[in-house]
């Protein structure tokens, strides 16, 4: 796992897209995993932007979100199918054929699920999969104690991860649906290339224990220690637990030129 600290959520969304512009650009019918949430919302913007003054062309991409609500119709304005839509999908020129979202309305759940899983297989799986990482270290919804195989499928919310989603839904938790469906560990693995951002002094345990911690279900980003190529960028303030945060600076500051970053 390869860990790049930046001064700020800011610069570190640059580089993210960065990273994922790179991709576009050299395999322009890529598959992209895609997150939601605030933690990549700078990265969708510094991408739109690219579209807009650079051109960088998303029509050849297919997307793959990494999870949606159960309950929530598309049209719900703190469902995942809206907030794709927001701010990303109708800034860029990705073709509405080419956007899956799990189907939170789904009357056999986990005949969705199913169906999920097969159709990144079909499209040939993920090129490159975006994460952001929870405060208790899950990544899609896969909450502690989820199995490091595991598949897409249907999951139940903790209350931590329920109150952390509060703020989405005007405050008011009750308000917060209790399940989803989301993309396993084991498909995230699966996945070519990941790329976590974790921004804020309320990730950096969360950073810490995936990163330099046991491999463990108690902390599902924990697992991508396993996998073989994985960009984690952490802002300051996430990365003050970090104990080989200098090896870390050092690394990225010392890279050879055709190992470093470049949109």
């Amino acid at each position: 796992m390869e860990i790049i600290i930046q001064p700020t959520p800011e610069a570190g969304s640059i580089i993210a897209a960065q990273i994922i512009a790179k991709f576009v650009r050299t395999k322009p019918d890529c598959v992209l995993g895609l997150a939601t949430g605030s933690t990549p919302l700078a990265t969708y913007r510094e991408l739109a932007r690219m579209h807009r003054e650079e051109g960088l062309d998303f029509s050849k991409v297919t997307t793959f979100n990494l999870d949606e609500y159960v309950g929530l119709p598309p049209e719900h304005s703190q469902s995942y199918h809206a907030f794709m839509d927001e701010h990303f999908f109708r800034h860029v020129n990705v073709p509405r054929a080419h956007i899956h979202i799990p189907d939170g309305m789904a009357c056999d759940v986990p005949a969705e699920c199913a169906r999920y899983e097969a159709a990144i297989i079909a499209a040939g799986g993920i090129d490159l999969q975006l994460l952001g990482i929870g405060t208790d270290g899950h990544i899609g919804f896969n909450e502690p104690s989820s199995s490091l195989a595991s598949r897409t499928r249907i999951k139940t919310l903790t209350q931590r991860t329920r109150a952390d989603n509060a703020r989405f839904f005007g405050g008011d938790l009750a308000q917060v649906p209790f399940h989803c469906i989301t993309m396993g560990v084991g498909t995230i693995m699966a996945s070519r290339e990941v790329l976590m951002l974790a921004f804020g002094k309320n990730k950096a345990t969360a950073v810490a224990a995936a990163a330099e911690g046991p491999i463990t279900a108690m902390n599902p980003a924990s697992a991508l220690q396993m996998h073989p190529v994985v960009k984690c960028i952490v802002d300051e303030p996430a990365a003050e637990k970090l104990t080989r945060r200098e090896y870390y600076r050092w690394v990225y500051q010392n890279k050879p030129i055709w190992q470093q970053i470049s949109g």
